[in-house]
C-alpha cells in the first residue's frame, strides 16, 4: 500500500507540472513602438513634374522584461505595436503640393512594415536643392496594465503619440522658362507672319547653348515655319528674345491660338536636355477680305464703255501692290481687263477702270462679271481673292439713242441724207 500512495504522489505532481504551463501568463514590464520611415526609390524629382512618393513606415519596437507568471493571462495587445496607426505627408517648406489625404494604415507590429504613397506636384518654377517633407505619424500603444484579484480582471492603459518625421528630397535643378510676352507681327488668317517671343529662365539651372523652339500645339492653326532661336547662354534668372516666322492656315477665326514653347540646352553635367513645354496664346486677326461697294454699271447693246468698280478691304490686314482684274465673257469682252489698286489699308477703298464693250444681241438683263484681286501680304507672299461680282446691267436704248446704235436706222438715215443732199444739188443746178 505504501508504494501504491507514492506511486499516485508522483502521478499527481507530474500532473500539475504539466498543467503549471497551460495556466501561465505572458507579460511585458516595458516596450513602445519606433517607427521611422523612408521613400522607396528615387528621391530626385523634377520641377513640374506630378509624382508618386512611396515611403516605406518600419516599426523596430521591441518588448522588454517579459514575465510569464500562471497569475497573469496574456495582453491583448503588445507594448510595440503600434495601433490606429494614421499618417499625413506635408509639403513644408519645399515647393511642392501634397494632393493625397491623410491615410489610415491600421495596426503596425513591431519588426513589420508597410507602405503609403502620396501624390505631389512640384512646381514648376520650383528651386533646385534639398528640402524636407514633415511626415506626421499619429498611433497610440499599451503602455500600462494593471490585474486586479482574478485574471479576468485586468485594465490596459494605452497612450497616444503624435511622431513628425523628417523625409529629404532632392529637386533637380534644371531650366523652367516662363513666356513673358508674344507679340504677332502681321499674322492674319491664311498669311504668314512673325511672332515674337520674350521668356525668362524661372529655374535654378544656368543654361548653356541654348536653343528656343516653338511646335505647332495640336491641331492649331498656327504653324512654324522656323521653329528654332539659338540664344547661346541662358542664366538662371535671365530673359531672351526671339523671333519665328510662322503661317497662319485660312480656316483661322480671329481669335488666340496655342504655341508650345521649349528649350533646349547642356546642363552642368553637359548632358543634353531639353526643358518642360509652355503653352502661350497667339492673337491672330481675320482673313484679307474684299468687296465691292460701287452701284451696278449700266450699258447698252453694241456699247463700248469704260465703268468704274470700287473695292473695299473689309478684312483686317492690310495688302499691297494689289491688282484687279475682270473676266469678261460672252457678251461682254474687254481690251483692259486689269486695274492697279496700290496698297489698301483696312476699311479702305479705291475705284478703278475697265474698259467693256457688250454685243448687240445682249439680252436685256443684269449680268455678273467675276473678278478678283491679286495682293500682297507684308512678308512679300502673293495671294488670289475670293471671286466677286461686278454687276452690270444691260438696258435697252432710247430716244436719239436707239437711232444712233441701231444699224438699221443708221442706214436708213444715211440714205435720207444722200437723197436730201442729191436732191439739192439737182435743184440748184436747174436754177444756175
Amino acid at each position: 500500500m505504501a508504494i501504491i500512495g507514492k506511486n499516485i504522489c508522483i502521478v499527481l505532481i507530474f500532473c500539475s507540472l504539466l498543467a503549471a504551463p497551460a495556466l501561465a501568463g505572458t507579460n511585458y514590464m516595458g516596450g513602445s513602438p519606433d517607427l521611422s520611415s523612408y521613400i522607396s526609390g528615387s528621391t530626385e524629382f523634377s520641377p513640374g513634374n506630378e509624382s508618386q512618393i512611396t515611403l516605406v513606415i518600419k516599426n523596430t519596437g521591441i518588448n522588454e522584461y517579459k514575465l510569464v507568471s500562471s497569475a497573469t493571462q496574456d495582453l491583448a495587445d503588445l507594448p510595440n505595436t503600434a495601433k490606429f496607426l494614421k499618417v499625413a505627408l506635408q509639403s513644408g517648406n519645399a515647393p511642392l503640393v501634397v494632393k493625397t489625404d491623410p491615410q489610415m494604415l491600421g495596426d503596425l507590429p513591431g519588426g513589420s512594415s508597410t507602405t503609403s504613397t502620396f501624390i505631389t506636384k512640384i512646381n514648376t518654377d520650383a528651386k533646385g536643392g534639398t528640402y524636407t517633407l514633415p511626415l506626421l505619424l499619429n498611433y497610440s500603444y499599451q503602455d500600462t496594465f494593471a490585474q486586479a484579484g482574478a485574471i479576468e480582471s485586468i485594465e490596459y492603459r494605452y497612450k497616444t503619440v503624435a511622431l513628425t518625421l523628417n523625409i529629404p528630397i532632392t529637386i533637380r535643378h534644371e531650366v523652367s522658362i516662363d513666356v513673358i510676352s508674344a507679340e504677332p507681327e502681321h499674322l492674319n488668317a491664311g498669311t504668314e507672319g512673325y511672332l515674337n517671343l520674350k521668356i525668362n529662365n524661372t529655374g535654378s539651372e544656368d543654361a548653356t547653348q541654348a536653343i528656343v523652339k516653338i511646335t505647332r500645339n495640336g491641331n492649331s492653326p498656327v504653324v512654324p515655319v522656323d521653329n528654332s532661336a539659338y540664344i547661346g547662354d541662358f542664366p538662371a534668372g535671365s530673359t531672351a528674345s526671339c523671333r519665328y516666322k510662322v503661317s497662319v492656315s485660312s480656316s483661322a477665326e480671329k481669335q488666340t491660338y496655342p504655341v508650345d514653347v521649349e528649350v533646349e540646352y547642356l546642363n552642368s553635367e553637359g548632358d543634353t536636355v531639353t526643358s518642360r513645354s509652355d503653352t502661350v496664346g497667339v492673337p491672330i486677326g481675320g482673313k484679307a477680305d474684299f468687296a465691292i461697294i460701287s452701284a451696278p454699271a449700266e450699258m447698252h447693246p453694241g456699247n463700248k464703255e469704260v465703268i468704274s468698280v470700287e473695292y473695299k478691304n473689309t478684312g483686317d490686314t492690310t495688302i499691297y501692290s494689289a491688282q484687279s482684274r475682270i473676266s469678261a465673257v460672252d457678251p461682254f469682252s474687254s481690251s483692259e481687263d486689269i486695274a492697279f489698286i496700290g496698297d489698301l489699308q483696312p476699311g479702305e477703298s479705291r475705284v478703278v477702270s475697265y474698259q467693256v464693250s457688250v454685243d448687240r444681241s445682249a439680252t436685256i438683263k443684269e449680268y455678273g462679271l467675276d473678278s478678283e484681286i491679286r495682293y500682297r501680304d507684308a512678308v512679300d507672299n502673293t495671294y488670289i481673292s475670293d471671286i466677286m461680282k461686278v454687276n452690270v446691267d444691260v438696258t435697252a436704248t432710247k430716244g436719239l439713242e436707239t437711232i444712233i446704235t441701231n444699224p438699221i436706222y443708221l442706214s436708213i438715215l444715211a440714205a435720207a441724207i444722200i437723197g436730201i443732199a442729191y436732191f439739192i444739188y439737182h435743184y440748184r443746178s436747174r436754177k444756175q
